[in-house]
């Protein structure tokens, strides 16, 4: 079964220099028909204007994905962090007993564009920790490149969680599959371009929830990058 979630359903946060879509409910932002999918609990996708961003806030037991997509990012946390990221990089923040973090538009002039993922984790109080990682958007193109998962296996980075993330940057026409056991479920996003996902058309910013099914299969039908979220 495939439940779809179109880009202009999704929640709205606009004030002066933020414009943010929600896939899930989020902050005062707050739909009971979806408030996530299995351990991803949060999936925003915003754009941020030059010198501005999110001060110093806390956070704790959760997983935190970031997604450079446009500018240039930069993170700072309690931790000691101090961070520039820019596209094709990503970042992983384990919250855990808390930390305090901010995320800002690096640049005085160009807009920042990402996507943050936040996932519950399989433990509680951890010790919180930071990781980044750049992945090349030409390496494995037209497969599917795992970035994020419980045993950092392949290179990718490691989550507490029974999870894997990977991406997909497909041109015009190309296919790829993904195969998983019944019993687990699968969240698609649409960053860039369109596909076709078992055949039900996705565009930029719609996602698209899979279960009971052990097979997924992506269609680019223009040039397109794709994540896909494998959940217990």
């Amino acid at each position: 079964m495939i439940t779809v979630r179109r880009a202009h359903e999704r929640l709205h946060t606009r004030i002066g220099w933020l414009d943010s879509r929600h896939t899930f409910t989020f902050d005062e932002h707050i739909d009971p028909r979806h408030m996530g999918f299995r351990a991803l609990r949060v999936l925003n996708e915003d754009r941020i204007a030059p010198a501005h961003g999110f001060g110093m806030q806390p956070q704790r037991d959760m997983e935190m994905l970031t997604w450079v997509l446009a500018g240039t990012l930069r993170h700072e946390d309690s931790l000691g962090t101090r961070s520039i990221l820019n596209p094709g990089d990503v970042q992983r923040l384990t919250a855990g007993t808390g930390v305090l973090h901010s995320e800002f538009n690096a640049s005085d002039s160009e807009p920042l564009h990402l996507l943050q993922a936040w996932i519950t984790p399989s433990r509680t109080r951890r010790s919180p920790s930071y990781e980044r990682r750049t992945f090349n958007t030409d390496e494995r193109r037209g497969q599917l490149a795992l970035i994020a998962s419980s045993d950092g296996r392949a290179g990718s980075m490691t989550i507490d969680q029974d999870v894997a993330v990977y991406r997909a940057e497909l041109d015009a026409g190309a296919t790829t599959a993904y195969h998983f056991p019944a019993a687990r479920h699968a969240w698609v996003h649409v960053i860039r371009g369109g596909i076709q996902l078992n055949g039900a058309a996705l565009k930029a910013g719609d996602g698209a929830g899979v279960e009971g099914t052990g097979t997924i299969e992506l269609r680019a039908l223009s040039a397109s990058h794709t994540l896909v979220f494998d959940l217990v």
